[in-house]
């Protein structure tokens, strides 16, 4: 007999838990169709989707660089050459138009440069050169003239070539930037200058520099500073950079006032931007320069009143 109650009692005991656990589920259901009731009975909740805070951009495909992501700035001109219109002959490139030849090709030249033979350059088909005419040393931050400035002024302009002249600038600051144009421009004085004055502003890779902890904001207004001295002075400026730098570190919409000379080895160019010149080799072979010279297209040919 104690053995039956003591069943009877187990049994029991099991009803009234499953019993507690349907009642607990029933609530519980009950609970949640009331929430859900409740819920389709307000009104609904328009949740907004914005787009990220930043300017419409695209993905530039570069041949030396990669792939960037590039913001379509506004204001800023784009690019109107035709791929299909610039065509490379022994070496040199050349842009077409209407089945002539509008583009001019031209050299950089630096103190690496020596005894060079223009009348023999000009021969060649050169058209135009950009002369080194000084730097700012990246270590002490100290002015310097070209060793071969003069000598290669004056052998490119005898020789009929179009010049123009360039300037390594190493500025961290406006001053600075201000000081070397005025460098410049006492050296430029006296010289028939067709083609533009250029900052030429670059990173230094190989050793520690003074321009290493450069901001992109401070970079900008050494550009814009150095380009209105020479502006006002009545020059023509220009901005030589490759087109890295220019995407990831120049606020193109503070520089519409200056055309750009593109530093952009290869083939084909994918930058989307406006320029007027396109450096597009370091390792050009031409006749009456010694070993390797830096060569360029011009899209559209200066004129003295421009220069």
């Amino acid at each position: 007999m104690k053995r039956s109650s003591s069943a009877a009692s187990r049994v029991i005991l099991l009803i009234l838990i499953v019993f507690v656990l349907c009642i607990t589920l029933i609530v519980g259901a009950f609970m949640i169709l009331f929430r859900i009731r409740d819920h389709f009975r307000e009104d609904p909740v328009i949740i907004e989707e914005t787009e990220p805070a930043t300017e419409p951009s695209f993905l530039f495909n570069d041949p030396e660089y990669g792939e960037i992501w590039v913001p379509d700035l506004p204001g800023v001109a784009h690019c109107s050459y035709e791929p299909e219109n610039t065509v490379v002959r022994n070496g040199r490139m050349y842009y077409i138009e209407d089945e002539k030849i509008t583009s001019v090709t031209g050299v950089d030249v630096s103190y690496a440069q020596e005894h060079i033979d223009w009348e023999q350059v000009k021969a060649s088909g050169i058209d135009f050169a950009f002369i080194r005419c000084g730097c700012r040393t990246y270590g002490s931050g100290k002015l310097a003239e070209d060793t071969l400035f003069r000598e290669h002024m004056e052998g490119a302009l005898a020789a009929g070539l179009d010049v123009g002249i360039y300037f390594f600038s190493q500025a961290i600051t406006i001053k600075e930037a201000e000081e070397e144009a005025a460098f410049v421009l006492a050296l430029a004085d006296g010289y028939d200058l067709t083609y533009p004055i250029v900052f030429d502003w670059e990173a230094v890779t190989e050793d520690e520099a003074r321009t290493d902890n450069l901001s992109d904001e401070d970079l900008v207004a050494c550009t814009r500073a150095f380009c209105s001295k020479i502006k006002e002075a009545g020059y023509t400026p220009m901005i030589y950079q490759n087109a890295e730098t220019i995407l990831s570190r120049l606020d193109l919409t503070q520089l519409t006032d200056y055309d750009v000379w593109l530093a952009e080895h290869g083939r084909l160019s994918g930058y989307y931007y406006d320029y007027r010149i396109r450096q597009y080799s370091s390792e050009a072979k031409v006749p009456g320069i010694r070993g390797d010279v830096d060569i360029n297209i011009c899209f559209k040919p200066y004129t003295r009143t421009e220069g």
